[in-house]
């Protein structure tokens, strides 16, 4: 296995107008092509579409081979078709279920307005992405990535090992190594598990990826940045954090009088604000939130809140 260090990566932030929206949405890129095929990792929301071609051509980027991208929310897909109007040969490569969101976006679009709402808005409007462009994972493969499908965050999640790198998407949660660096062991870690998820499959996904061998050197995250420590701690972790909150959500509904039918309910607030305080005493690697700036904060209180939606609506569902 090649070291990460060996061919140059970039990370790319796609930084958006909402509050604490910094060093969020990461576009992971390389663009020198003796180092291989060059390619770009989940290129981010229209809204800045022409910010990401801006640093793509700054770093020299003249023939982009691929668009791999984990999944094809609008904050890790959006712009997809902006990106192959400037380099119109790149070959996209997602999952089988995701191409047909992605060439009619109409259904996409509408069900994100629907659940986030306002962030939405400012990510932008998807354009259709060329049918020609979406091809199978043969073609990926014979480029020298190896690609994982990894359902959880959304039943479309995949992940690319490439050279000893994991582009993880969200299969492990949004990350922060609170400005430790890269091999900390004491980086903040929480759940991406928004509506519908199911933690049986989220949590067979990351023993998919645990079972990778060799295992990967670093993992690159969507949101946010790189880990380059003890991997597979890391990965352990994400799961047992998943199981953790989905038994936490249970004992605080339970003693509130049970799962609501509507946790995304107005009147549902009170009980994910308590969970949450739970989750802070019990769960490091959620607690470590409180060191991250405080704009970053209110932004992971929000998402926290749409991971516990997700959660609950499993547990309502189990019954």
């Amino acid at each position: 296995m090649s070291h990460p260090e060996a061919y140059p990566l970039h990370l790319i932030d796609l930084d958006q107008d909402l509050p604490g929206q910094r060093w969020f949405i990461s576009c992971w890129a390389r663009t020198d092509p003796a180092a291989g095929p060059t390619f770009i990792v989940d290129p981010g929301p229209p809204s800045t579409a022409g910010r990401l071609m801006a640093a793509l051509e700054e770093l020299g980027l003249e023939n982009l081979d691929f668009i791999l991208l984990t999944h094809i929310h609008l904050d890790h897909g959006g712009c997809t078709a902006r990106m192959l109007e400037r380099w119109p040969t790149s070959l996209v490569v997602c999952h089988p279920r995701g191409r047909a969101h992605l060439a009619d976006p109409e259904r996409l679009w509408r069900g994100s307005l629907e659940v986030l709402g306002r962030k939405v808005e400012v990510y932008g409007e998807p354009q259709p992405v060329p049918t020609e462009a979406l091809v199978e994972y043969t073609e990926a493969e014979a480029a020298g990535f190896t690609v994982i499908e990894t359902p959880g965050h959304a039943p479309h999640h995949i992940c690319f090992l490439a050279d000893g790198d994991l582009f993880l998407g969200e299969a492990a949660g949004t990350f922060s190594a609170l400005g430790r660096g890269p091999d900390t062991a004491e980086h903040y870690l929480r759940p991406a598990t928004p509506p519908r998820f199911d933690l049986e499959t989220a949590r067979a996904s990351l023993d998919r990826l645990l079972a990778l061998d060799p295992a990967p050197v670093t993992l690159r995250f969507a949101h946010h940045g790189a880990y380059a420590g003890d991997v597979t701690g890391l990965l352990r972790a994400a799961r047992d954090q998943l199981a953790l909150w989905a038994g936490v959500c249970r004992e605080v509904a339970d003693r509130r009088g049970g799962v609501p039918t509507d946790p995304g309910a107005p009147e549902s607030a009170a009980l994910l604000e308590d969970i949450a305080d739970e989750l802070r005493r019990r769960d490091p690697l959620y607690a470590r939130g409180r060191e991250l700036p405080e704009d970053i904060r209110l932004r992971e209180t929000d998402f926290t809140r749409q991971s516990l939606r997700g959660m609950l609506e499993y547990l309502r569902d189990r019954g």
